[in-house]
């Protein structure tokens, strides 16, 4: 990676960690399935370390780490039962980070092109954009399964790209996590990283590091500044 970005005109977020914070709903949802084996709830604080890979690494990862089941049997009923309770609830405790929705409106004004690219299931992904009301923003939106394979495998990204029309290089990703950045990594996209979720975390040069969103408004080329 460069010690500068290059420009785009093309920007593809992360969902979970990167616009919002939806670890309650997502801990609920596994707490409901936990309880209906009788084991323990877990906090929700705790969950949130294993959210980025889909729901089956989540659950997989998970119930290894707490001393659980997690042979491919209990994982395999434990995923639509996860799934199915999240479906029934996906957006009541989910919260925008902070200027994340006023951003995402800035940078569609000042004529960014908006995709999305999640490990969540793709209609879960849509109906949590349309609950909380930035559906239309995205012109395009691809969940884990509504790919070739997910991240951070590069064709999940990549997909992105080509239903946008666009080619990597005219393009920057946005995540929080390790899996995001070897996904842009991987599928040769500049990959900047949000400062909340796991962002933190995340060794990057300073230049790729957000404080939010709206920082992005600088990778616009020039020209398309100046006409704007």
């Amino acid at each position: 990676m460069s010690a500068s970005p290059n420009t785009a005109d093309v920007l593809i977020f992360d969902l979970d960690g990167t616009l919002i914070d939806s670890a309650h709903d997502i801990a609920a949802a596994v707490n409901e399935y936990l309880e209906s084996k009788g084991w323990p709830e877990q906090d929700p604080a705790f969950v949130e370390g294993f959210i980025g890979n889909g729901p089956r690494r989540l659950l997989l990862d998970l119930l290894r780490a707490v001393g659980l089941p997690h042979d491919d049997a209990t994982v395999d009923e434990a995923v639509p039962t996860y799934i199915a309770n999240y479906e029934r609830s996906p957006a009541r405790h989910t919260r925008f980070y902070a200027h994340v929705e006023e951003d995402l409106h800035r940078l569609r004004e000042a004529g960014f092109r908006l995709g999305l690219c999640t490990n969540k299931p793709h209609a879960l992904t849509l109906k949590v954009l349309d609950l909380l009301g930035i559906a239309p923003l995205f012109e395009a939106v691809v969940g884990a399964d509504a790919a070739p394979a997910c991240k951070p495998d590069p064709a999940h990204l990549l997909a992105v790209c080509e239903r946008m029309g666009v080619p990597p290089e005219s393009v920057a990703y946005v995540g929080d996590t390790a899996v995001d950045q070897a996904t842009a990594a991987a599928a040769g996209i500049s990959f900047h990283v949000v400062p909340w979720g796991g962002g933190s975390l995340l060794q990057v040069d300073e230049a790729f590091r957000l404080d939010r969103l709206a920082d992005l408004m600088a990778l616009k080329p020039a020209a398309a500044r100046r006409t704007a």
